[in-house]
This record gives structure tokens, sequence and C-alpha cells, in this order.
């Protein structure tokens, strides 16, 4: 097939190895990808790319973002910004997309931006440790702040003279909250419901190829609790660590799902053939005939990685999910119908969609160290799997493992699991999270290392100190290796990279800044250094001639 390489990137904004493919559309969870399955580029640079060194940032506990030599930043916005005049960017931003109005014009577009959850301290003022000693609970106020904080923002941005900035009072700048009402994209009710109330805890997401956003919705339990079976399959309610449910009776089973939404709108449903776990992302994969494979993984300890696979064009309902049993390469069918042991557990598929994780054990799914972000190599159509840790089971340091499907067929139902890079010293890295790729096939990586592990003593993570960035080079010199580029301010972490269409923009969040903080007159940082010396999540801008020199391959040809 003809490949358009120019009409693809300038799309999706994301990487693009510029080679001819078969596979027509790949839209990758956070960052997009083309994968060329065994072709061979021939490189027209190649002379220049061996000229390509990168300075490797050695690691530090600096309260700043620090990066290499050849990168700087700028902030787009902040938690507390106004976007318009009755809202303001939520919490704790984890996840950004951006797609351009206008292909021709990559410097003007939406940038949409999770917000996963809310440090009680900084957003209703509410202290645990004092409350707790005072005996009190929060209030409805307090309640309703935390839930505006969480969800999702919308913002028009564009990019004059080097720097991003937000279009301030644009119609498209809007906010999704834990109150915004949405469909549920299925024929059954749930709980009695076919609209539900909000969505919370945003973590990664991705666009699909009709060129709506996709957020996934992880630690849901935090906010409304959680439904709880013992043996003989009788409920409990779990209740939440942020107490919503006192206020707002909404069943813990309307979270936990994929989410789309609708750019120009704001209209949202979400997606139950997904299943309902702690996803951390979903990427999604366009076929031939446009039917859409979605991976996504539920980023717990000894949870799994799940493929659905869409029985009709452009669908993310009509289908199946699958789980994967990593040891044998197979993937097992979450089908009621087909599935005798299912039938004797659950009364029909909705329900075995609602509870996935008990249904994925019962057919030996594989437990894995917590899968977080996915992403598909542009350069081998392999599938990448970031497995942060599992400190119960003593992987502490993570993995990424590696899906090579059945002749590279993103709708087989075989594959082969092997460890493409293994956490720890050796490596230079720990706590793999999000991953991206550049215009060359590049992969960046950020880390996720808790903020109660870094920087302790006696702890594994020392060595590492504060979360960073990450990129692995494919091509010359430093191929393979894995170079910290920058570091992320006291008890933050980097989510969420995504390229700008040239390529010359990485998008990324610096999330939870301080979140150690006891006492708000003593925060454990200041980033960014506002006068009123609180810190606050924030979206920045990286540039720089480093990223021009990565991206230097997107000049070849097949």
């Amino acid at each position: 097939m003809e490949y358009n390489r120019r009409k693809f990137i300038s799309f999706l904004g994301k990487a693009s190895l510029g080679a001819i493919i078969s596979p027509p559309f790949l839209i990758s969870c956070g960052k997009n990808s083309t994968p060329s399955n065994t072709k061979k580029v021939a490189y027209k640079n190649l002379e220049k790319l061996k000229k390509v060194t990168l300075e490797a940032l050695a690691p530090t506990n600096e309260d700043n973002l620090v990066l290499t030599k050849g990168l700087e930043y700028h902030t787009i916005i902040k938690w507390g910004d106004k976007i318009n005049d009755t809202d303001t960017f939520g919490f704790n931003n984890d996840f950004n997309c951006y797609i351009p109005f206008d292909d021709n014009n990559p410097k003007d577009g939406l940038l949409w931006v999770n917000h996963e959850y809310v440090n009680p301290l900084f957003v209703s003022n509410f202290n645990y440790r004092e409350s707790k000693k005072l005996n009190q609970d929060k209030t409805k106020e307090q309640v309703d702040k935390e839930m505006y904080n969480v969800g999702g923002s919308i913002v028009r941005v564009k990019e004059e003279n080097g720097i991003w900035e937000i279009v301030p009072n644009d119609p498209h700048n809007r906010r999704i909250t834990a109150k915004t009402p949405m469909n549920l994209n299925w024929d059954h009710p749930i709980k009695g419901k076919n609209t539900v109330i909000g969505t919370n805890s945003n973590c990664s997401g991705g666009i699909t190829p009709w060129k709506t956003f996709i957020t996934c919705e992880e630690n849901y339990d935090s906010c409304f609790g959680e439904t709880k079976y013992d043996e003989t399959n009788v409920a409990t309610h779990q209740p939440s660590n942020y107490g919503w449910e006192k206020f707002y009776n909404y069943p813990p089973e309307h979270y936990g799902w994929v989410v789309e939404i609708e750019p120009n709108s704001g209209a949202a449903q979400k997606h139950i053939a997904l299943g309902r776990f702690a996803h951390e992302c979903c990427t999604l994969y366009e076929l031939k005939d446009k039917r859409v494979v979605a991976y996504t993984g539920d980023d717990k300890n000894d949870e799994h990685l799940y493929k659905f696979i869409s029985s009709k064009p452009q669908s993310l309902k009509e289908g199946t999910l699958y789980v994967a049993d990593t040891i044998n390469g197979k993937w097992l069918a979450l089908d009621w119908d087909s599935q005798p042991i299912l039938k004797d557990k659950f009364k029909n598929q909705t329900e075995v969609l609602i509870r996935a994780r008990e249904a994925s054990k019962l057919l030996g799914a594989t437990e894995l160290n917590r899968p977080e972000d996915i992403e598909i190599d542009p350069i081998t159509g392999n599938i990448f799997v970031s497995l942060t840790n599992n400190k119960s089971k003593g992987d502490f340091h993570g993995s990424i493992l590696k899906i090579e499907e059945n002749n590279f067929a993103f709708d087989a139902l075989t594959f082969k699991a092997s460890t493409y890079k293994a956490g720890g010293e050796a490596n230079g890295f720990s706590c793999p999270d999000n991953l991206a790729f550049d215009l060359s096939g590049n992969l960046w990586m950020t880390s996720d290392i808790s903020g109660n592990s870094m920087n302790r003593e006696n702890k594994p993570y020392v060595p590492f100190k504060n979360n960073s960035l990450f990129v692995i080079p494919r091509h010359g010199i430093d191929a393979g290796k894995v170079v910290r580029v920058a570091s992320a301010p006291m008890d933050a972490e980097f989510t969420g990279p995504w390229f700008s269409p040239d390529g010359k923009t990485l998008f990324l969040s610096v999330q939870h800044p301080g979140e150690q903080t006891r006492d708000l007159k003593n925060p454990t940082s200041k980033w960014p250094f506002d006068k009123d010396g609180i810190p606050k999540p924030a979206v920045v801008a990286i540039t720089g001639d480093l990223i021009e020199k990565m991206n230097m391959l997107n000049k070849i040809e097949s």
C-alpha cells in the first residue's frame, strides 16, 4: 500500500519511522508509532547519525527540572491556571496528547491532559493526620473541590517563536470532571444506569483513528470504594480513601473503564467491552479492514495484560476481550458464551467485564508486575509493556516486557514474550512507566519510583535519586544504552510524554512535586517556584538541539 508519511505524522503528532509499511494506521497510548515489520530501511543520514552523542545526566536529588546539555523547557500550564472565565486547570496532570487543527499547521491545536488524583492537603485543605487526631471528616465542600480537580482538561495551545501557550477563553477550552455525565457504550445498564456521573483516576490514554481522546481510569477504588466478593459470591462494599461516597452514592462499578472524549463538544462515553480494572493506558491499532485492536494493562501487583479485538470496523463495543498467558504465549478469551468456567462463576458477559480481574484468574492468565504503559515499536512492530515493579515478589526495579505477535498480526491469538530491558543499576534505570517513540524510533521512558521510597536510606532506589526521563537510542554509537536526559523535582515523576507533529517539542507532565509534604508552610518541593512557594503539577514543553539531533533520521527511505 502507499504510505503517506507526512499526513500520518501531521495527524498523529507522534512518532513515525518514515518507512513504507504494511499496517495502515497505529494509535499508541500516549505515543503514536508505525510498525515497519521486518522491512530494511536505508538511511541517507547515516554518517550524521554516527556523530550524534548523548551526554548522560547524573542522578540528582535537586529540587528542579534538570535537563542534560542540548535541552531546555518552558511551562505551558499548571494547576490552578485559568483556562476560561469559569474553569481552572486540574491537579496532578498525567497523560498528554495533542491533535493539530490542520495538518498543514502543526503548531495550533488541542491539548488533552489527564488529572489523575488529588492530594487533599493541597486541593481541599484536608489534613488526614490532623483530622484523625480531631476526629473530623471532610465536608461536602471539600469533596466537591476534590471532584472538580480530577478528570481532564482540553485546552487550545499554539506555538509562536518557539514558545507554546494556551489560547485563553478559546471555545474548545473545557474541563471534564468527576461530575461530568457520560454514557456507557453498552447494551445493558450497569447498576441500573446507562448514564453515569464523572470520570476519575485518569492515568494514561491515547487518541483514536477518528480523532477523539482516550483517557483511562486507574485507581478508581480511591474515590468511591470497591465491591468485593467472597468465596460464596457475596458482595460487600470496601470504603474509599477519599470518602466521596459519603456525599455521592455512586456505585464503584461505574468506574474503572476506558473513556472516550469528543474534542469539540466534550461529550464522553465509557467503553465497557474493554473491561474494568486499573487501566494504565489503552493503545489502539487499526487493522487494514478498519477493525480495532486495543492493548491495555492493569496497574496492580499480580494483575494482567489485556487485548480487545473488535469484530466491526472502528468499534470499541463489538468484539472480544482477551487476557494474556505470557508463559504459554496465548491470548485467552474473556467470553462468557464460550468459557464454561466463566458461566459457572458469573451471570452474564456484563458481569465478566465488571469483574475482569476475577475472570482472568479463573482462565489462568499470567500475573504480572504492574503492567503500565504499552507502546508498539515502530521498527519491529513488537509490543513493549512497562512492568513497573512488584516489591512483594522481590522485583524492585521492574522491566520492559516485549510481546511478539505471531506473524506480526495484531489480531493474532498467539505470541512470544521476553524481556526487552530489565531495570536495575546495571541498566541505569528503575521502575519504568510511560514510553514514547520519537520520529526516528528512539525509545523515551519515564520512571515511577514512589515518593515514600525515593531518596530514602537503606532502600534499593537510593542510587537513582529523583525520578527521571530516559532515552534509548536505536541507532549509532549509543544504540541500546539507557541514557538519563532529565530529572524531576523532589517527590515528582514525569508522565505523559507526547511529541509534537514536527518532533521538535516533547510535551511532558511534571506530576505531584512535593507529594510528601505534611505542612504547607514547609513543602518538600517548591517547583515551579511560584511566589506562594506551593509546589504545583504542570505541563511543560521540552525543546532543544538534542531533540533535533535525535530526530534527524526522519528523512529516510525504504
